[in-house]
């Protein structure tokens, strides 16, 4: 740092590219004025995805100081040290962190770009987390042309973002997630707030001022969503930052983001971004290809999380506790009910139209559908249970739990569509008002339910015992019919009619045999490697081999059996099969187009 750069707060960071090429940040902290016996802990997760990470892991060579003097730093538990402090000298405490981790979630480092999150770099000082807390970011000569994004706020910066950035709290110190590299990068402006849009491993034929433009349209719509639009002399509500920063990595094969205060880490595959030349991005009808769709609602997603689930969050998170899960029931709202306006969002602003909307929809509606943990677990228990099930899954998992992502977004629409009926208010209105009543902050299910009930003029407590803490299935399609949506049915693919989720990358081997099916009574089993078939009337006793589910038709008799061959554990089997003829899934299509609009308009 140069000399006249302000002084560091109380507690503070140094990050470093320490080795590149070994993929080492390392970080050292200084505490003004330690406690006799100071205590340091790595959180053990990340807010926003729920999994004990044990990021303390990656961290090594811990060593501490005060002045010249070495100290012996103690490790009291898997992720908490403790020194033994002499007077009131600063205390300094070096270590170094391991990041190879190409997610949103934690840290990555090498030649190419730096990122990390601070869950898995800053040591919380414990007693001082209310304390202001900054961070120098120190470029390396290796790092040549490399520039810093963060939604951090800025003290003093030497160039290209490297600097000494601070934070109010612990909290907002890890809330902010560090981006460095050679990146593409771009702004814009939404409702009167600057945004910083980049991009990390961008192809040449990347368009990024198409990304730009249709970022935009997607953050001027929910701000004005949460905080209204200027009409008529009237100002818009302040929106509750003052600067936001998407940081996109694109990659050969991945899908993904976390959300964070004014800033959100993404992850997607190249080939989804919008490009320049070459191949037309666009298909039939002017429509953009289903890959960058899928990229803009992961956009509209993580950006919606600013207000829900940053601010207006569960009561349970009201301080976040970073040594042990923090449990709620309340996931199916904050990352349901977001998962429905996503996609909603999109066709408010135009970047998709009603087919498209309803494409997605029926996706949906047949992911839940096609999940027997649907009625065995509820979506409330689902939240609670995201620690050691959805964010563990097995083989099983589809058969004991289901998603609180889209079976919550499918509460949420059931909710919005009984709403419209009624006529008295929408869900629009009801998170506008939960917005206001809880202040922007911690919530509980019985703010939603006294909410709905001065909006509706009703009780909706039976509907929301039914379909968040029940597991029967939610009248989508009844609710759809009545709001332009015609609901057809048609066969179901080979795999959901058999009751098999397979991996086909070399033959079909066994990844999940759902409850209830037709598989399941076979017995077949996870693991197993499904060889061939045999008729079951004996006219072929050669049988066929199976490289692929799809070709199973072209040896069923009239009676739909076979006899599978399969191999478990170096052993053969033979399996006596009947495969069911009526398993069915739905489709939606546009029925009656002024009711549908009224519905997905703005």
């Amino acid at each position: 740092m140069s000399r006249s750069s302000p002084p560091p707060a109380g507690v503070h960071y140094r990050v470093e590219a320490a080795n590149l090429n070994a993929h080492l940040f390392k970080v050292t902290l200084t505490v003004a004025k330690p406690a006799a016996s100071q205590v340091m802990a790595l959180p053990v997760w990340i807010p926003g995805s729920y999994l004990i990470r044990e990021f303390s892991k990656n961290l090594q060579n811990l060593s501490a100081k005060q002045g010249r003097k070495a100290l012996d730093p103690i490790q009291v538990d898997k992720c908490t040290w403790q020194v033994a402090c002499i007077g009131s000298a600063p205390l300094v405490v070096s270590y170094e962190v391991y990041a190879l981790d190409n997610s949103v979630r934690t840290a990555w480092l090498d030649h190419a770009r730096g990122f990390f999150n601070g869950t898995s770099v800053f040591l919380r000082v414990v007693g001082r987390e209310l304390d202001k807390h900054t961070v120098d970011l120190v470029a390396h000569r290796s790092m040549a042309g490399w520039r810093v994004a963060t939604g951090l706020a800025a003290v003093k910066t030497i160039k290209n973002g490297f600097g000494r950035y601070e934070a109010a709290n612990y909290d907002e110190l890890v809330d902010s997630p560090v981006e460095m590299g050679a990146f593409w990068s771009g702004s814009f402006t939404a409702c009167g707030i600057a945004h910083q849009f980049v991009v990390s491993g961008a192809p040449p034929s990347f368009d990024g001022g198409k990304l730009l433009a249709d970022a935009q349209r997607i953050c001027e719509a929910q701000i004005g969503f949460w905080h209204g639009t200027k009409s008529k002399g009237r100002k818009t509500a302040k929106a509750p930052f003052q600067r936001y920063v998407f940081m996109l990595n694109a990659v050969d094969d991945g899908y993904g983001g976390l959300e964070h205060r004014n800033s959100t880490a993404l992850i997607c595959k190249r080939k989804d971004l919008p490009r320049l030349s070459g191949p037309s991005l666009a298909t039939d009808a002017g429509k953009p290809p289903e890959g960058y769709t899928t990229l803009l609602g992961l956009i509209s997603h993580e950006y919606f999380h600013t207000w829900n689930v940053k601010r207006l969050r569960p009561s349970e998170f009201t301080g976040y506790d970073y040594r042990n899960e923090n449990h709620t029931q309340l996931l199916w709202f904050f990352e349901g009910f977001t998962s429905y306006y996503d996609d909603l969002m999109l066709r408010r602003t135009g970047l998709i139209d009603n087919p498209s909307y309803l494409k997605l929809l029926t996706k949906t509606i047949n992911q839940v559908a096609q999940t027997p943990g649907r009625l065995v677990q509820s979506v409330a228990r689902a939240s609670f249970d995201a620690w050691v099930k959805y964010y563990r899954p097995d083989d099983n998992t589809p058969n004991a739990t289901v998603s609180y992502y889209t079976k919550g977004s499918l509460v949420a629409l059931c909710l919005d569509l009984t709403l419209r009926c009624e006529g008295r208010t929408t869900l629009d209105d009801v998170m506008r008002a939960l917005w206001q009543r809880c202040d922007a902050g911690p919530m509980t299910q019985t703010d939603l339910e006294q909410v709905l009930a001065v909006l509706a003029g009703r009780s909706y407590a039976k509907e929301l015992a039914q379909w968040v803490h029940g597991t029967d299935d939610l009248p989508v399609k009844q609710l759809l019919s009545l709001h332009g949506v015609k609901v057809l049915e048609e066969d179901s693919q080979i795999a959901q009619r058999l009751g098999l989720r397979v991996d086909e990358a070399c033959g079909v081997k066994i990844k999940t045999v759902l409850r209830g099916g037709a598989c399941e009574s076979a017995g077949f089993a996870p693991g197993d490697e499904w060889l061939g078939v045999e008729s079951a009337s004996g006219t072929d006793a050669a049988g066929w081999r199976l490289l692929r589910l799809d070709e199973l038709p072209l040896y069923l008799s009239r009676a739909h059996a076979v006899t599978a061959l399969v191999a478990r554990d170096k052993r053969l089997l033979r399996l006596p099969l009947r495969i069911p003829a009526d398993d069915k899934t739905c489709r939606l299509t546009v029925a009656d187009q002024p009711k549908l609009d009224h519905w997905l308009g703005p």
